[in-house]
């Protein structure tokens, strides 16, 4: 078997490199790639085949598939290029006689009204049509994007958002990519779409309230408009495009479009989601670590 993973000088790619490792599979039969390979030499040192992947060129995804069997597709970062990076990533595939592709979607991709859900949702009907054997994992939000921002909540006793009292049931960036090595490494997954998230799900204001029973300092949730909070995240140095998406995820968030309540995540992992409490507590720990 042949496992080839995009994105692995990310979070999400490197966490599934690590794991396929952990779950016995040889290095020599994992190919990591990425864009920057000095951010991945520690792999090659450790057996792992290291390969240049820039989405933007076709021919370099071309070479990076060359030989793979199975494919883990992480989506590309900026939401306005990922339609046609995965496209060229799937065309590429299907030249290399890809026999598995595993897509990183998002959650709810084909009812979601998300800007963010958009070129998913393309993705997966491209993805279909190539007719090349899939499984689509529908990640929900990362619980990284709210636990990487505990300095700042502490700093301003706020979390701000425009979700109101929507639901969300986050899991960490390790969860996800845990599911994505047990699809890649285990049968019974050709044709699945799984709708990923974690066992709790919480509003941000229930958040808070977790934040501030671990930190012993008040942080309470405060809701906002839409265009206050795109202001304010622009003011805060959020490239205005993002700051948008961000937003509008928010609004999402609010009518459940970030809701995987299915159970899929527990069921591959065998185990429960890790909690909202033990990743801030993580995250904190983390704190005193680098102070």
């Amino acid at each position: 078997m042949s496992v080839t993973v995009t994105g692995a000088t990310g979070r999400l790619g490197r966490h599934a490199v690590e794991t396929l490792l952990r779950l016995g599979v040889p290095a020599s039969q994992i190919v990591a790639t990425g864009r920057d390979l000095d951010k991945i030499k520690d792999l090659a040192d450790r057996g792992v085949t290291i390969r240049r992947a820039d989405f933007s060129d076709a021919d370099s995804l071309a070479a990076a598939f060359d030989g793979t069997q199975k494919l883990l597709l992480v989506s590309t970062t900026t939401p306005s290029e990922r339609s046609e990076n995965h496209r060229r990533a799937i065309d590429a595939a299907q030249a290399a006689g890809v026999s598995h592709v595993v897509y990183t979607s998002t959650a709810n991709a084909e009812s979601a009204r998300m800007i963010l859900a958009q070129a998913h949702r393309e993705t997966e009907r491209y993805l279909r049509d190539s007719g090349l054997p899939f499984t689509i994992l529908r990640n929900g939000w990362y619980l990284e994007n709210y636990t990487s921002q505990l300095a700042l909540y502490q700093q301003h006793g706020s979390i701000a958002g425009v979700a109101g009292q929507g639901r969300v049931n986050a899991a960490t960036i390790a969860d996800y990519a845990e599911a994505a090595a047990t699809v890649l490494s285990t049968d019974g997954h050709l044709g699945a779409v799984y709708e990923l998230g974690g066992d709790e799900a919480f509003t941000l204001a229930e958040l808070a309230a977790q934040v501030s029973d671990a930190t012993g300092q008040a942080v309470v949730y405060n809701n906002l408009p839409a265009d206050e909070y795109t202001r304010l995240l622009a003011g805060a140095g959020v490239p205005e495009p993002l700051a948008h998406v961000l937003a509008d995820s928010d609004l999402g968030l609010a009518r459940g479009e970030l809701l995987a309540d299915t159970g899929d995540l527990r069921r591959l992992l065998g185990r429960p989601t890790t909690t909202p409490a033990e990743a801030i507590a993580a995250a904190i720990a983390q704190q005193h670590q680098a102070s």
